[in-house]
């Protein structure tokens, strides 16, 4: 209402109420026919000679005339003067209007609305003054009306409604100015964030009100609400938040799972809601019969059998069941069958609770791509979008992929986002994908910093951008420093070389490092570049050039030995090799990122113009597993490595040298070949060969999972050992077999508002005299 919309004098800080005037006097007409008909002698409908308007300046008179449908002349009735009036008043242009006879002349007073001038907002924090002036139609040099910005401000209490903040009240003001403009002012009291005080579950028998807190995007407010939006109560989120707890229980194999009701209950405060889900879980099934019929007589079903993963006995989900689909619906694209359609039959036996799974091959109807639309991608070029599509234009439609492709397009992350749709084309056998995508900021510049017990202090700037000009690549530009390390590095990826699904990228890098435990210094510079591409579902394979130029040095001021004496005498040697990566990885198809394994092996040829030839080999089998309900994960990590080195032989620089990577527990260089001379120096020589055994358990401490705060237990085993062509002098170096080293230790883990931070207390169950332990580890990085 526009009554409810206050002025501000500019001059005394004095508030009054504005109203719509309807008009200073009542209205003559009435007068007239009151008195009119009073006598009885005059009649009710009478004429004016002229029609006047008075008071306008930007609205021509001929406009206000045409709302008021009075024509000089003509013979009116009391009633048509009070419909003109409401026609001229309903428009909306005018602030006041007033309609007064003068004798044979009608005169029209009306009294524009103001120009607005400027727009403010006083006494907003939490969002700011760009984000609200997008919420409100009103703009400067518009007509100012009353009603508008009664809507804006609703609009904008909405707006903070959603931010949680549920108890905004928004307010707006006008100030007059000359020339008939006023400023527009939205007075904010945001008031406090109405909280997640609580969250619950009814009904849940098979998972913890712990574990299912954690599928939730709302989250409890805790100790760091200050930092943590997400325990900010939004309506809309727990529409969502009752989808992905189906999924959750759904790809466990409880298919029968629901939420009854969500109950949420406002604090007496009203600075909190206490939300309840009621949820029915169901029996858990699993896979039974598997099978596949063809209806198409020239198609084998035992062919597209033989693709399927499925195992009988194994905890159903319908996401496998839509992967093994996908499978034969490629094969049937490589066998020449592009319209082959496969429709699962699912026959549930509640008995043993199971569910039988029938695939059935039939022809799907021939309908072709006529053409795919792409709009909204202002800066990102067609073409990266296209790719993300298996199909071309005339190739058959397939629905499955389209939804494939619109999920690829989705996981870019280039598009706040993408709405992918097909609709008939221009004959009943075609359709055309229309692709609309909203495009959002793909570039950040990185501040942050870095500490360790290692490495201590460090700070990192780095910028990325993951859509360079549109085009979908990747331009990484980083420079860290640390007590002991320095690194600049570029970085740059075509996700798409050729046009095919192959990466090619660079790497260029420059390192400066002081060894924590040892008396030389290095300098590296880094070249290194590549291919990669997929060898199926779960694999990957990839195509490498490295050259590498290293330089040892020693300070005036250190003593080193015989061996790493012989080694900086070297000077700057380089290496140029040729190598390849395969990595295999269950992740890729499974229910869960956190459970599965993964196989990563590499290896590198040196000798191709540089000054050595080596073959440097690594391979890690890494395998987790989540028990008791998600509630308990345990990890297990295997890996070794080996390094060859003919003619002049290796540097401590090229072979093994200890880190967190390959054992907790010990000091960077802490364990493996050393070199002693006197009693003072102690210099790790890093080994031929490297070879771990880690293993970890994490789990929850009994804290509310909003603090983020787990724990862990690990016990590792490894060593470090072998050295090249120097064992002519025996004398300085020890611990070239070594033994294998055992640790066990605790962590805690904290994902903090400022960033992750781990640490660990470790205990050395076996090590040899020299080695460099460490019982205390703490590490923590931040981006801002």
């Amino acid at each position: 209402m526009a009554s409810s919309v206050t002025e501000r004098n500019a001059r005394t800080g004095k508030k009054r109420t504005i109203r719509n005037v309807a008009g200073t006097a009542v209205l003559a007409a009435f007068s007239m026919g009151f008195v009119w008909g009073v006598g009885g002698a005059i009649a009710q409908n009478y004429s004016f000679n002229s029609v006047a308007v008075e008071g306008n300046k930007r609205i021509e008179t001929g406009t206000i005339l045409t709302y008021a449908g009075i024509a000089r002349g003509e013979t009116v009735s009391a009633g048509d003067i009070n419909e003109a009036y409401q026609r001229i008043l309903a428009s909306g242009l005018f602030e006041s209007v007033e309609i007064v006879p003068q004798g044979g002349k009608l005169v029209i007073k009306v009294t524009e609305f103001p120009t607005i001038n400027q727009i403010s907002f006083e006494g907003n924090e939490r969002l700011k003054d760009n984000e609200l002036s997008s919420f409100i139609k009103l703009k400067p040099r518009l007509v100012f009306s009353p009603t508008q910005a009664e809507r804006d401000a609703v609009t904008l209490t909405e707006a903070y409604a959603e931010n949680g903040r549920l108890a905004a009240r928004i307010t707006p003001k006008i100030i007059r100015r000359s020339d008939n403009r006023v400023d527009l002012v939205f007075e904010i009291f945001e008031g406090g964030n109405t909280e997640v005080s609580r969250i619950g579950f009814v009904g849940n028998q098979v998972y913890s009100d712990r574990r299912l807190r954690r599928v939730l995007e709302s989250k409890q407010a805790g100790l760091l609400r200050a930092l943590i939006r997400k325990d900010t109560f939004v309506e809309d989120r727990l529409q969502f938040d009752q989808q992905v707890l189906r999924d959750f229980y759904v790809s466990r194999g409880y298919v029968d799972f629901r939420t009854t009701a969500v109950n949420a209950e406002l604090a007496r405060e009203r600075d909190g809601y206490f939300l309840t889900f009621n949820v029915e879980e169901g029996q858990q099934f699993a896979f039974g019969e598997i099978t596949t019929i063809s209806e198409i007589e020239d198609v084998d079903s035992e062919v597209y059998q033989d693709t399927i993963k499925l195992r009988a006995g194994e905890t159903y989900s319908p996401s496998l069941v839509e992967n093994a689909i996908a499978r034969m619906e490629r094969l049937a694209i490589r066998n020449g069958q592009p319209f082959l359609r496969v429709e699962p039959r699912i026959t549930r036996n509640d008995r043993d609770l199971t569910l039988d799974v029938e695939f059935v091959l039939s022809k799907g109807e021939r309908i072709f791509v006529e053409r795919i639309d792409i709009e909204g991608n202002a800066t990102t070029l067609d073409r990266v979008v296209r790719r993300q599509f298996r199909v071309a234009e005339g190739d058959p439609f397939n629905p499955r992929e389209i939804r494939e492709s619109a999920e690829r397009i989705r996981a870019l992350g280039f598009f706040g986002d993408a709405q992918v749709n097909a609709r008939e084309g221009s004959t009943p056998n075609t359709v055309i994908v229309d692709v609309d995508v909203a495009e959002k900021p793909t570039g950040s510049l990185n501040f942050g910093g870095t500490y360790s017990t290692d490495n201590g202090f460090g700070l990192v700037a780095q910028y990325t951008e993951t859509n360079f000009l549109g085009r979908g690549q990747t331009v990484r530009f980083r420079a860290s420093g640390a007590t002991d390390n320095t690194n600049y590095g570029l970085y740059f990826e075509e996700p798409a070389f050729l046009g095919r699904d192959v990466k090619f990228f660079f790497d260029i890098g420059i390192l400066e490092s002081e060894s924590a435990n040892a008396n030389y210094n290095t300098s590296k510079g880094i070249f290194a570049t590549g291919l990669e591409f997929p060898l199926g579902e779960r694999a990957r394979l990839g195509v490498n050039y490295k050259l590498d130029a290293t330089k040892m040095s020693v300070s005036s001021t250190s003593t080193i030995g015989s061996v790493l004496t012989n080694e900086v005498g070297l000077g700057r040697l380089k290496n140029s090799s040729v190598g390849y990566s395969y990595e295999w990885d269950s992740r890729k198809t499974s229910l869960d990122n956190d459970e599965g394994l993964r196989f990563l092996i590499s290896q590198d040829f040196g000798g191709l113009g540089g000054d050595d030839s080596f073959v440097k080999s690594k391979a890690k089998l890494i395998a987790q597993r989540r028990f008791f309900n998600d509630e308990i994960t345990l990890r297990a990590t295997l890996a070794g490595g080996a390094v060859s080195f003919s003619g002049a032989g290796s540097r401590a620089t090229d072979r093994w040298l200890f880190d967190e990577d390959i054992m907790r527990g010990f000091a960077a260089d802490g364990i493996g070949p050393r070199e002693l001379n006197g009693s003072t120096v102690n210099d790790a020589l890093g080994g031929n060969y490297f070879a771990t055994a880690k293993f970890e358990a994490l789990f929850p401490l009994g804290l509310p999972e909003e603090y983020g705060i787990t724990g862990g237990v690990f016990y590792d085993i490894g060593n470090v050992w072998g050295l090249d062509k120097i064992s002519s002098v025996p004398a300085d170096t020890f611990y070239e077999s070594g033994s294998f080293r055992h640790v066990a230790g605790v962590s805690i883990f904290w994902e903090t508002p400022i960033g992750p931070m781990r640490l660990n207390w470790s205990k050395a169950l076996k090590k040899e005299d020299h080695d460099i332990d460490q019982n205390f580890e703490f590490t923590i990085s931040t981006e801002f």
